[in-house]
């Protein structure tokens, strides 16, 4: 195959933004995407899209002449960020269940995805330039992406690019055995106890995901501490606190209880303290955000006067007249969108109002959230930033906003049309949200890569409209064969989107007067402590507590977030050792493909068992044996000791000297051995 070296120097014009690298981003993005879509309305679960597409399409591109890395990436960048703008589900679903359709409007549904999608491209274009190259954020899955680019497209020396690759296919292959052997049966995809604990009760409980290993080993181990200290708020104090009043009552079933109380009560706590952590976050990068503002304006202004070669092509990004005039032109078709709602219910006697309010909530939200979510993409990666967190911050805004223009405690047929309204535009904002969250997280694969940032960018904008018409078709299959849950007519079998539920929830809250301000308020007391010790942290110059990685590991269920801790302390440990090594950047860096590898197996094979499901219309079509007994011991057994002979073969094979010279061939004394 023919490969391009990522510096630009070395070619002044590799293949990367071609015809066939679209036509396949857009075959992948109808698999992956309606993959995640079925997948995460069925079984709750969803997979990120870059690591897989950049796999396949490294496999079948290398059948092509002239074939780059920068085109491979283009690709991934087009599957991930449809694949990423599947989240649309935690939204659009409430709009049926709380009864205002009945299914989903194709242009309608399709034109919400792509506006929002499309806004999130372009309020994160200047963030680039504050966030990524500007940056010192870990970005795992931008980074485990480029890994994978460059070790399968032969970057860097032979003997480093053999042991990189066997080290990431063994990874792969571990991470990929153990998830076949969960759907099996045979071992535990999560171990939890619940139990007593002070005067309320607890769960402790880690899902068996070699991924969040990976990932906790790519994000550090400041990350890695701030959402441990995260899981101890909520699991060690607030779980206790707030179960303490009807424990006695639910002692027969104290599991389902404590999830309950997480669900209903603590996640609003985490959700206010992510609130603060964003306003605080954002207020600290504003000046590289505006800085970065100000260098598009000058690079437009250069490429204007001296043409593009005054620019290196890893500088090139949309002309930033583009993308605000993009932004502004956006709001007639979202004016459009919005007027359908505003000819039924309170809204119809204030509708140019209304609509006024909203365009500039839009617009101002837009802005705080697709830098909030890039810095969320930055710490932990997209796919485990809390994005429905964000979507419970979104619709309490615009919630809010309805109820001090319209009041509180309106009967149900004209408190409706308003829920419908709030939770229309939290799906415009929601768009943003996600691909903001992707956008970044595939602009720190392409720095990596020395990609051209406008053509991702382009792809970016491709890859949202691909996604925005496959999403919709695939929602009214699922809610013709299945229904959501709490909607009218729900059948035995309805499907359960817990995040739209929860979601339309707090907009029936805010409209109806019944949401627990006192949790948000919690939440946000604890985000303003969290704040003042990171800032005492840092001043010391060695330490910090990063605050929205504290808010996250508030909000998310400790079974997803318990592992990426405990991934950092390792990766730290092995990093450690690396830097006495023989070779230091060898060994750090093989240590990121072994992290890189558990990543890439557990993500193909989602898409493996997605198409699985998808085929065989089962929950469980892969299960041979049921309530195995030894499943948690042995799920432990097995789980620990793979992690810990991974570790083992990446230090042995870290730590042993490199025999050839970097470019690919060996010393004259080493020739033919091997």
């Amino acid at each position: 195959m023919a490969t391009t070296a990522s510096s630009p120097s070395a070619s002044l014009s590799p293949a990367e933004l071609t015809i066939r690298g679209i036509i396949l981003g857009a075959i992948l993005t109808v698999l992956l995407t309606a993959a995640n879509v079925y997948l995460g309305l069925k079984i709750g679960i969803t997979f990120a899209t870059s690591i897989p597409a950049a796999v396949i399409s490294m496999a079948i591109l290398r059948n092509f002449s002239g074939a780059t890395i920068q085109e491979n990436n283009i690709v991934q960048t087009i599957a991930s960020s449809a694949g990423t703008l599947s989240a649309i589900i935690f939204v659009l679903p409430g709009l049926i269940m709380v009864g205002w359709w009945t299914g989903f409007p194709f242009w309608l549904s399709t034109a919400v995805i792509a506006v929002g999608g499309i806004l999130g491209v372009m309020y994160s274009v200047p963030l680039r330039r504050a966030l990524v190259t500007g940056s010192d954020l870990p970005y795992p899955e931008g980074v485990a992406a480029a890994e994978v680019l460059k070790v399968g497209t032969g970057e860097g020396g032979a003997e480093e690019n053999r042991r990189g690759l066997l080290m990431i296919v063994w990874a792969s292959i571990a991470s990929a055995l153990y998830q076949l052997l969960t759907f099996m049966g045979f071992v535990s995809a999560e171990a939890s106890k619940t139990f007593r604990f002070g005067a309320g009760a607890t769960t402790v409980s880690a899902s068996m995901s070699m991924a969040l290993i990976g990932v906790g080993h790519l994000v550090g181990i400041a990350v890695g501490v701030a959402m441990l200290v995260g899981l101890v708020i909520s699991w060690g104090a607030l779980v206790p606190m707030l179960t303490a009043a009807g424990l006695d009552a639910n002692a027969a079933d104290l599991g389902a209880f404590v999830g309950t109380i997480f669900k209903s009560k603590v996640r609003f706590v985490g959700a206010g303290t992510i609130g603060v952590a964003a306003i605080w976050t954002l207020l600290k990068i504003i000046g590289p955000i505006i800085g970065g503002i100000r260098s598009a304006i000058a690079a437009s202004r250069a490429r204007q006067a001296d043409g593009n070669a005054s620019l290196d092509i890893t500088e090139r990004d949309l002309p930033i007249a583009i993308v605000g005039g993009t932004i502004l032109l956006s709001m007639i078709p979202i004016a459009l969108l919005l007027a359908a709602f505003a000819s039924s219910g309170p809204i119809a006697a204030a509708p140019g109002l209304t609509i006024g309010v909203t365009i500039a909530y839009i617009l101002a939200a837009g802005v705080v959230i697709a830098a909030v979510c890039g810095y969320m993409a930055g710490l932990i990666g997209a796919s485990n930033s809390p994005i429905s967190g964000v979507g419970i911050l979104a619709v309490l805004g615009i919630s809010l906003i309805l109820a001090a223009l319209f009041g509180h405690n309106l009967p149900p047929e004209s408190s409706k049309p308003l829920i419908a309204f709030a939770l229309f535009v939290t799906a415009i904002v929601f768009g943003v949200a996600t691909i903001s969250n992707d956008n970044l997280q595939d602009l720190k694969t392409g720095q990596l890569v020395g990609a051209t940032p406008w053509k991702q960018q382009v792809a970016l904008i491709i890859g949202v409209l691909f996604g925005a018409a496959v999403i919709p078709p695939i929602l009214n299959v699922l809610n013709t064969a299945f229904g959501f849950q709490g909607a009218p007519g729900a059948g035995p079998n309805a499907l359960a989107a817990p995040q739209a539920a929860l979601i339309s929830s707090i907009a029936q809250g805010v409209l109806g007067n019944s949401l627990d301000w006192n949790l948000v308020g919690l939440g946000v007391a604890i985000g303003v402590m969290v704040v003042i010790v990171d800032e005492l942290l840092r001043r010391s110059g060695k330490y910090s507590l990063p605050p929205l990685a504290v808010g996250m590991g508030i909000y998310l269920p400790m079974a997803i977030t318990l592992l990426i801790p405990v991934g950092a302390i390792i990766g730290w440990a092995y990093n450690r050792w690396a830097r006495t090594s023989a070779n230091p950047e060898f060994a750090e860096r093989i240590g990121v493909l072994m992290a890189t590898g558990l990543i890439v197996g557990e993500s193909l094979f989602g898409v493996a068992f997605a198409g699985i499901v998808a085929a065989t219309r089962s929950d469980a079509p892969l299960a041979v044996v049921s309530d195995f007994p030894l499943a948690v011991p042995l799920g432990l057994i097995l789980f620990t000791a793979s992690i810990g002979l991974l570790y083992f073969k990446t230090r042995s094979d870290g730590g042993a000297p490199l025999r050839d010279t970097g470019d690919g061939t060996l010393p004259p004394r080493e020739a033919g051995i091997r």
